[in-house]
């Protein structure tokens, strides 16, 4: 097994302070690459609890972090369920945590999972295989309308009305079960010099459905405020984003609680990160998945010092 990369590790950890004794939320485990390092930085008596939708990433972690102990603890879970998981753990708050919202080389890598438009697979795309509906099952059912707005607001879709008339007419003739299947709608949907720009045409309509599918943007907002309440004395929350739907909603929402929380009997939040901070160049030479990551970081009770 060939250890995957971690984001902008390096500024992980310096914004998030990981220190001996310390207790840190990974809501995203993932492989455990982030969570490797949190357990390294706090030695030798940091504790990692790791959450993740993905049971295969999960098993991976596992073996990866096996050697942490008692230290690290993962659990099949989303970390939008933190209010009752960390109760239910006798935890109720952490000194730091961390969402690494973007999706994994392990699963871009994996053709049956459907993430990739490279390689032929099933056209699934679920975090958590065990539950909801496929990506199949989606262009199966949802209307012209609603395919067409999940593109334009979710992939920031130019040619979204042509590629979802396509769709519906393509489902019309056959079911589009397939990735390629769904990449060759695309490209006869969209004008010539967009089949061959910069990005591949079938790339916001592949994370359009992928967000839907998954319901990733889905109270975003109002996690990151359960999330923030959790933070102990100074915790920080740390986000990595992907593209800038997501970021949007990182940084407004962190804009407000840190706005609400002025003047207020509670600690202070400062949000430390006036601009995203974005990945090093050599880390984009040396992972080029990195390229779009923004890293925004928020604290409870207290300015950077």
């Amino acid at each position: 097994m060939v250890a995957h990369r971690p984001v902008m590790v390096t500024e992980v950890l310096e914004w998030l302070r990981p220190r001996a004794g310390g207790c840190y939320l990974d809501g995203t485990v993932g492989e455990g690459g982030h969570a490797e390092a949190i357990l390294e930085a706090s030695a030798p008596t940091g504790r990692l609890i790791g959450f993740d939708r993905d049971p295969h990433a999960l098993a991976i972690a596992r073996e990866r972090l096996a050697g942490y102990g008692a230290r690290c603890l993962l659990t099949h879970g989303d970390y939008r369920e933190i209010d009752d998981r960390l109760p239910d753990l006798g935890i109720e708050a952490v000194d730091g945590i961390l969402l690494d919202l973007g999706i994994s080389s392990l699963q871009l890598d994996q053709p049956e999972r459907g993430f990739s438009f490279r390689a032929d697979g099933p056209l699934d795309m679920r975090f958590d295989p065990s539950q909801g509906m496929t990506a199949a099952d989606l262009v199966a059912r949802c209307s012209e309308e609603e395919l067409e707005r999940w593109l334009r607001e979710y992939g920031e879709e130019r040619w979204a009305r042509r590629i979802a008339r396509a769709i519906v007419r393509q489902r019309e003739r056959e079911p589009v079960l397939t990735t390629q299947q769904l990449v060759s709608v695309i490209e006869r949907a969209v004008p010539p010099p967009a089949r061959y720009g910069r990005i591949h045409p079938a790339t916001r309509t592949f994370q359009a459905l992928r967000i839907v599918v998954n319901r990733e943007l889905d109270e975003l907002g109002e996690t990151l405020e359960r999330l923030v309440a959790r933070l102990a004395a100074c915790g920080r929350l740390c986000v990595l984003t992907y593209h800038s739907l997501e970021d949007r909603i990182v940084k407004h929402r962190f804009r407000a609680l840190a706005a609400a929380a002025r003047g207020g009997a509670e600690p202070g939040l400062t949000v430390l990160t006036k601009r995203p901070l974005r990945p090093a160049l050599d880390e984009v030479e040396a992972n080029p998945r990195a390229r779009s990551a923004k890293l925004r970081v928020i604290e409870r009770g207290g300015g950077q010092g």
